[in-house]
């Protein structure tokens, strides 16, 4: 995971966790206050429903002529002046009329057209008729709607024992109630049981799913949380009214009714999202700030770790602690760089004084041995057998302290850059046999089998060059092995030319095997050798522009191949 990534989130959860439980909270309060504005909705359709219980009971002191009408009742005479006279009063009565006490018609009057809609009233199934009688009050029934005015009826028992019967327009109360707005789309409407609304032709009436108020009305629940229609969503709350089967509803918009919410929300999310983006670009500036000394410690460190000591950070990219974390790396690679230094000079001291020691001790030797040969010779004391012998001997140590002083001095050209191969056409079936029948000596004198195969014929190196890399290759497998063989093979494929040496001797430890081509090196102090062979052979396969690598585990032997590239044409 990134530093940008885990400071976004570090970020995000510093400043989100404290608003967590606050989201809640806010959620919480924004349930309730959606009920708190259903509630006004409720309240607001009581209100209502007790205003058209003092319209009902108003009507009653509107039918003070009631004493009048039973007087002419009583005195035999037609009431009919007396219901007009009544009719002409109230503007709202459309219809007035007297029923017997069984119920049935006995005088009319009102508006023609609701005369002619309504027929002779019989009401003597009616069961409220015998009620009413025993208990004198006004009854007023359920709305209809006639003429396209909404209308209900009332009956008022007469003390007489006959019933005056009514119907009265609700087109004025409605028309007040509808013109009371909750905003701009909350209206008051007065619905029946069934759903429908009432209203004439002219007030707005909408499209609202009956069978949803019908489920609404039925709940005890007076609020109404949601009712779709065709268009839009509506929520508000209802009011059971005096009416019998009639509800004053409360309706509003719910995008309108909850407007105040959704700002609220809408605020919430602008501020969330504004605290992700300043997480993000806190983030983003915090990470490049950071990312930049830390990218840079982290190369400088990698650096260091393969050896590059030279490795600096640039300490102007560093702040606060970094800027003392970058002196300090400085510092300490300064340090590393100065103690590597020291120990290199005391690693070098001890390996020359090794090796000068070990290069003495071998050329005392060989010169001890001329000077003791050239004694005896001086001397004439030796026959001629023996001055052979001795001749032979002094051959023998003056071959050993060249080949000595011709590896001191190819160290030293190989550090000079003076070492450079002359290229031919090398036969390295002959260039094998010769390195072989030059050491077989050795190899039989230790009981190892030495064999060569060239099914590589010829390849381009420096012959002599060549010849010596591969008598220093076998010559150090014949030393390190004490039973089995040594092989050499040359072959090729596509790429380059090779040249293997195996054998089935000690082996190297892989710990090993990255300083065993370092000069004064020795694998083992307890055979002979100064170190230089293994050094100075890949010297002269880089010359070629090849590589001298080594495969091998302990008790199991070592493979050494020389890869020469072929040159592309």
């Amino acid at each position: 995971m990134s530093i940008f990534s885990k400071l976004f989130k570090l970020f995000l959860a510093v400043v989100l966790m404290p608003l967590i439980p606050m989201l809640f909270l806010l959620a919480y309060y924004q349930v309730h206050l959606k009920n708190n504005i259903l509630e006004t909705h409720a309240n607001l359709a009581q209100i209502v429903s007790s205003s058209m219980n003092q319209h009902i009971e108003d009507l009653t002191w509107r039918l003070a002529f009631a004493q009048q009408l039973t007087d002419t009742l009583k005195a035999g005479k037609n009431p009919h002046s007396v219901l007009q006279e009544a009719l002409n009063a109230n503007p709202d009565f459309l219809m007035l009329a007297v029923l017997s006490s069984d119920g049935k018609e006995r005088y009319r009057a009102g508006d023609k057209q609701i005369l002619k809609q309504v027929p002779n009233l019989d009401l003597r199934d009616d069961p409220s008729l015998p009620q009413l009688a025993k208990e004198p009050r006004l009854s007023v029934s359920s709305f209809d709607v006639v003429a396209g005015r909404p209308i209900s009826e009332f009956i008022y028992p007469l003390s007489n024992g006959d019933f005056l019967y009514g119907i009265m327009s609700f087109f004025g109360f409605l028309s007040r109630v509808q013109e009371q707005r909750i905003g701009l789309t909350g209206r008051i409407y007065i619905v029946g049981q069934d759903g429908s609304v009432y209203a004439n032709d002219y007030q707005y009436k909408p499209a609202f799913d009956a069978e949803a108020l019908q489920r609404a009305f039925s709940s005890k629940d007076q609020l109404i949380k949601h009712l779709k229609t065709p268009q839009e969503t509506y929520v508000g709350a209802f009011a059971s009214s005096p009416i019998l089967g009639v509800y004053v509803t409360v309706l509003q918009l719910k995008s309108e009714a909850y407007r105040g919410i959704y700002y609220t929300n809408i605020i919430i999310a602008l501020f969330l999202l504004s605290i992700a983006t300043l997480s993000y670009f806190g983030a983003l500036t915090f990470a490049e700030r950071l990312g930049e000394p830390i990218e840079a410690l982290s190369h400088a460190a990698k650096e260091v770790s393969g050896g590059n000591l030279d490795e600096k950070v640039d300490e102007q990219i560093g702040w606060g602690e970094f800027k003392q974390l970058i002196e300090s790396f400085n510092k300490m690679t300064a340090d590393l760089k100065d103690y590597q230094v020291l120990q290199l000079q005391a690693q070098v001291s001890e390996m020359k004084e090794q090796v000068f020691r070990a290069v003495a001790h071998d050329l005392r030797a060989p010169l001890l041995g001329l000077q003791g040969y050239l004694y005896i010779l001086q001397s004439g004391k030796v026959n001629e057998e023996e001055r052979k012998n001795y001749l032979e001997l002094m051959s023998q140590a003056a071959k050993n302290l060249s080949a000595l002083l011709e590896d001191v001095l190819d160290v030293s050209r190989v550090q000079a850059g003076m070492m450079s191969p002359h290229k031919e056409s090398v036969d390295m079936a002959a260039l094998l046999k010769n390195v072989t029948d030059t050491l077989a000596p050795s190899a039989q004198q230790k009981g190892l089998e030495l064999s060569a195969q060239a099914e590589a014929p010829r390849l381009p190196a420096d012959p002599k060059l060549l010849q010596r890399v591969v008598m220093n290759l076998v010559s150090n497998a014949i030393k390190f092995t004490d039973k089995g063989f040594v092989r050499v093979r040359t072959f090729q494929d596509e790429k380059a030319y090779y040249v293997t040496v195996q054998d089935s001797g000690i082996g190297i430890a892989e710990k090993d095997i990255k300083n065993l081509f370092q000069k004064y090196h020795q694998l083992r102090s307890d055979r002979p050798g100064y170190g230089l062979g293994l050094f100075i052979s890949r010297q002269i396969v880089q010359a070629h522009g090849g590589t001298l690598e080594v495969t091998s585990k302990p008790g199991e032997g070592s493979l050494f191949t020389v890869t020469l590239p072929k040159e592309k044409k």
